[in-house]
């Protein structure tokens, strides 16, 4: 699938490099279909690293889709570059009034906090309730899954006893459901958490169809009956390294943390981790643009509602 972005964006070198059909801007305007527009509102710190792995993960569709990155205006973090943000990155007062195809929630470093103490919680809030009537499909990935089960259906979040760092084995249930198309009975997907949300709320739930969950780590996928509202509750963009950062920076702040689950060969941090979840990580994305996004959305883009 090639991804359209701006021509000079730092993550289309390196996903170029690794043979990612990249469109740039001039090229996409001669094709005489409808880009799909996606907006990614990208929560994560380190949010060049986020791009390269959503984009990686948004490359295996033959659809061209129009990423917006977005970031909030009521906080802006430290770990980017200033200039990055104001050259990628649009808030939500830009397009507010602007309608989408799909929108993308990340994760966000704030789960030992309430929802409402974090600094941009309002703003989330507006922009959820937004994506109602202006966005065909929303993802939400981890935190802002959790963020998006509270706020659409007041699920809380619930504190675990220690961190959940590690790979883990998933069972698919309802398989024909489109979402789910194409996994394994068992499938691997990494998670790196405080907290879950309400796993018997999300069960009792009407409104909520459970498509996912592991014995250990919990529901790892659900989504509203209607498939506009997709609650993805670990890191199925996760790199293969991004565990292994996480980890090592955690010891290097003296905080003793656990060695990541079923990551490192013998459980070994010296040794390069395994990479055992990108097959299924790309199947989720791709179902999720095609199935729910593409196949739903209206060719004239002011239609949705």
């Amino acid at each position: 699938m090639p991804i359209k972005v701006q021509n000079d964006l730092p993550a289309k070198k390196i996903l170029e490099n690794e043979n990612i059909f990249m469109m740039d801007e001039k090229r996409a305007i001669s094709q005489d279909i409808r880009p799909l527009k996606i907006a990614i509102l990208n929560l994560m710190p380190l949010k060049e690293d986020t791009e390269v792995q959503l984009m990686r993960s948004l490359s295996n569709t033959p659809l061209q889709l129009d990423i917006t990155f977005l970031t909030t205006a009521s906080y802006v973090g430290k770990n980017t570059a200033t200039s990055h943000l104001d050259t990628f990155y649009l808030t939500f007062d830009d397009i507010k009034n602007e309608k989408f195809d799909g929108l993308i929630i990340t994760g966000a470093p704030v789960e030992l906090m309430e929802f409402e103490e974090v600094a941009y919680w309002d703003e989330l809030r507006s922009i959820m309730e937004w994506s109602k009537k202006n966005v065909t499909s929303t993802l939400h990935i981890c935190w802002g899954a959790q963020a998006g089960l509270y706020y659409h259906y007041g699920i809380k979040k619930l504190m675990l006893g220690k961190k959940l760092s590690g790979v883990y084995e998933h069972k698919v249930e309802k398989r024909k459901t489109p979402l789910v198309r194409g996994f394994d009975d068992i499938f691997k997907i990494p998670h790196s958490r405080y907290t879950e949300s309400d796993n018997d709320a999300i069960r009792n739930d009407e409104r909520l169809i459970v498509l996912a969950e592991s014995e250990t780590a919990g529901i790892f996928l659900c989504m509203s009956t209607d498939g506009r509202q997709i609650f993805v509750m670990g890191h199925p963009e996760y790199d293969r390294m991004t565990l292994d950062k996480e980890y090592k920076r955690d010891v290097g702040k003296g905080l003793d943390p656990e060695i990541p689950k079923n990551y490192y060969p013998d459980d070994d941090p010296t040794r390069e981790p395994i990479l055992s979840w990108r097959g299924h990580a790309n199947t989720l994305y791709t179902n999720w643009v095609n199935y729910y996004v593409y196949q739903v959305t209206p060719y004239e883009i002011h239609d949705i509602s």
